[in-house]
């Protein structure tokens, strides 16, 4: 009679990107390196470690065969968790009437997980959205069929527009008025203005990101 050890180590993936669930078994004497328990993903993101199960038979183990475990994890279940509780919560939506539901948990668990599911597939999509968009802004001006490209855009719910970066130069004169009298006072009529003057915009499509007062003198 033989007797085989070994530990099952369970590992997760990003349930926001990748989702993945992977098993690694390993028998005593061949387990992780340096006791670093690490594993990488095949998305190639390094995998959240989630439990481990120690395996142990006292004689030889074929597939047929279940091995006796003694299970460790990570993530403790609360005595209070109960799959079948029956809970009423409020359905929203928008600004319409409050709406209240009841359902299971194990429902509403589900319904989280899909809806998470739905955001990452619907981030996708739009990250696919902002390349044709881009793609074409690019091809607009110069394109022999922009009917075709305004038709994509709007169905897609695109809106055509461009940022384009300038620089102007502003000339600004005015007064400056301190009291000559007052003998603690020295003039810094650089440090004035350039405390005092600023930049705005009154067209909603500039936007002023930065203001350097420059060459102020005396008139």
């Amino acid at each position: 009679m033989t007797t085989t050890n070994g530990t099952k180590y369970t590992f997760v993936c990003d349930p926001d990107e990748c989702d993945s669930l992977v098993e690694l078994t390993t028998v005593d004497g061949f387990g992780f390196p340096n006791g670093v328990i690490r594993n990488t993903c095949p998305c190639g993101r390094e995998m959240s470690y989630i439990s481990a199960t120690i395996l142990s038979s006292e004689q030889p183990t074929t597939k047929e065969e279940k091995m006796e475990t003694t299970e460790t994890s990570a993530v403790t279940v609360p005595d209070t968790y109960n799959p079948n509780l029956l809970v009423t919560y409020k359905v929203i939506r928008g600004y319409s009437d409050a709406e209240y539901a009841t359902d299971k948990v194990t429902s509403i668990e589900w319904d989280l997980h899909n809806a998470r599911q739905a955001q990452k597939t619907n981030g996708v999509y739009q990250d696919k959205i902002n390349t044709v968009k881009d793609i074409i802004t690019e091809a607009y001006a110069d394109s022999d069929d922009q009917d075709t490209l305004r038709s994509i855009a709007e169905a897609l719910g695109i809106e055509l527009v461009r940022e384009v970066l300038f620089t102007a130069t502003l000339e600004v004169s005015g007064t400056y008025t301190y009291n000559v009298l007052d003998s603690d006072y020295e003039l810094d009529l650089d440090s004035e203005v350039t405390d005092a003057l600023y930049a705005d915009s009154n067209n909603g499509n500039i936007t002023i990101d930065d203001t350097e007062v420059c060459h102020v003198r005396e008139a």
